[in-house]
């Protein structure tokens, strides 16, 4: 059977463990990339029982990001009571049963309905996908395996578009909810989280879970270090308001809400919503299908061309080059627009700039922005507090991605598209003056040196000095001791 080759133990089960955790997210962004291909086929089609109008259709965009609020609160109260396995296992019910809902949806309500119950799965799984990962993983691949969330989230998007596109509301959904059965039955084979036993005073089943990630590796010091870091946690049982009153959550907090807040408010999740319907106003050659799918293929290879330099390449630089990109990029995309709209200029020769534009676009916001924020929120936050701070930055998330999507259909329909791009190129460029001065960077550091860190108790440069440590290590063994301690 399967799992005798999963307990052999090696760093393959951590890369298993988070694709199966994955799947959920893929589920995810299927349901959150619905609307592409499936608004353009009930958009003010009179001819459809789904009819519906365009502030309709906005709010059905925007449905699942009001669930989520629900779900991340949700799951701040139980993924650290049932655990991280049997948290993620959960959420392939309610995905499974909102697809169900769309595919024998008679009125708008249906879809309504079924959208929010996803997206409550989606802020449960937000929360605990991420959280998972960063525990079990070391610490060089966790920028890998932690960006792999994005990827996966695209994925959603690009197979949505991909079935959506050629099948029926019905038909696609029947197909969507097959892969909440994978989910649901994949991860049943996957050991917990070694940092949740580990809280719940489980020591032994702690260590064998970290035998089966990690192989026959001492695992004496490791355990040592997340025992130490939770007893740490622990002394003042983490609350929710440590967020904001303990100085190093508090910087943490300002990251992971500027990054996310500058990453939605770039334009990336309205566009991902409107997708066919921006390319349907662009008039290209293209189709508005093919154009959503290459647009969705593209941004899903450069996520994870991404994911696999992000552990060399570095969190920062990455983040520098992409919101510089999708700046240029956004700003071409509202000019092109601007021409075409309002003024007498012929744009007949240049029909492929809009799609050869926001192509531009998601390459650049793919190699860094895309996926490097959440990332960094399995990485930031201490134990005690990790559950709530995934919970307020996946609320945060739903509503700054709400707040963007309204206001690419308000300026869609009242304004002129342009506007919102130039808008979305505005912001971008706060977002980099944001990251140079803010964002640290956290490549190649422990979450133990995280903490450390945020706590202003180690230098930039602490990853030269662990490397300095390992170096003397077997002739000075007692200075891991006194950096736990520190």
């Amino acid at each position: 059977m399967t799992t005798v080759t999963l307990t052999g133990g090696s760093a393959s089960l951590q890369y298993f463990a988070a694709a199966a955790g994955n799947l959920a997210i893929v589920t995810d962004g299927m349901h959150y990339g619905w609307p592409s291909p499936s608004l353009p086929q009930i958009l003010n089609n009179t001819s459809s029982p789904l009819c519906i109008s365009s502030s309709e259709g906005a709010l059905m965009a925007v449905m699942p990001l009001l669930g989520a609020i629900v779900g991340a609160l949700t799951a701040a109260n139980i993924v650290d009571y049932f655990g991280r396995k049997k948290t993620i296992i959960f959420t392939a019910v309610p995905f499974f049963l909102a697809w169900i809902m769309v595919a024998f949806a008679k009125t708008v309500m249906y879809l309504y309905l079924a959208r929010f119950i996803a997206g409550v799965a989606d802020g449960v799984t937000f929360t605990v996908v991420p959280m998972y990962i960063g525990e079990i993983a070391e610490p060089r691949i966790r920028g890998l395996l932690g960006s792999s969330c994005s990827v996966s989230w695209i994925l959603g998007f690009l197979l949505i578009n991909l079935i959506g596109s050629y099948l029926s509301i019905s038909t696609t959904a029947l197909v969507s909810s097959s892969l909440c059965v994978v989910a649901f039955v994949t991860f049943l084979w996957m050991p917990e989280s070694p940092y949740y036993l580990l809280m719940r005073n489980k020591p032994e089943q702690a260590k064998e879970s970290l035998r089966r990630f990690r192989g026959n590796a001492d695992l004496d010091e490791e355990i040592k270090k997340m025992r130490v870091s939770i007893q740490t946690c622990s002394k003042a049982r983490g609350r929710f308001f440590d967020l904001f009153t303990v100085a190093s959550n508090r910087k943490a907090v300002i990251i992971v809400a500027g990054l996310r807040g500058f990453q939605q408010f770039s334009g990336t999740t309205a566009i991902t919503f409107y997708a066919q319907e921006i390319f349907l106003q662009a008039g290209s050659n293209i189709s508005s299908k093919q154009a959503s799918i290459m647009y969705f293929t593209v941004m899903l290879i450069m996520t994870m061309v991404s994911s696999s330099i992000v552990d060399k390449a570095g969190r920062k630089p990455l983040l520098l080059i992409s919101m510089t990109g999708s700046i240029i990029a956004l700003f071409l995309e509202g000019t092109y627009f601007y021409i075409e709209k309002e003024t007498s200029i012929d744009t007949s020769s240049l029909e492929y700039l809009p799609v050869a534009g926001l192509i531009l676009f998601v390459i650049f916001f793919s190699v860094g922005m895309q996926s490097i924020p959440i990332c960094l929120l399995g990485e930031l936050f201490p134990t005690n507090v990790k559950a709530y701070a995934l919970c307020l930055a996946d609320v945060y998330f739903s509503l700054v991605a709400a707040i963007a999507s309204k206001f690419l259909q308000v300026m869609m329909d009242n304004y002129g598209i342009h506007m919102a791009f130039y808008g979305f190129t505005i912001c971008s460029i706060l977002g980099l003056v944001f990251i140079i001065c803010v964002v640290p960077e956290t490549k190649g550091k422990s979450l133990e040196e995280i903490q450390h860190y945020l706590r202003g108790d180690q230098p930039m440069h602490y990853d030269v000095e662990m490397e300095t440590i390992k170096i003397h290590d077997d002739n000075e063994p007692e200075t891991n001791d006194l950096l736990i301690k520190s």
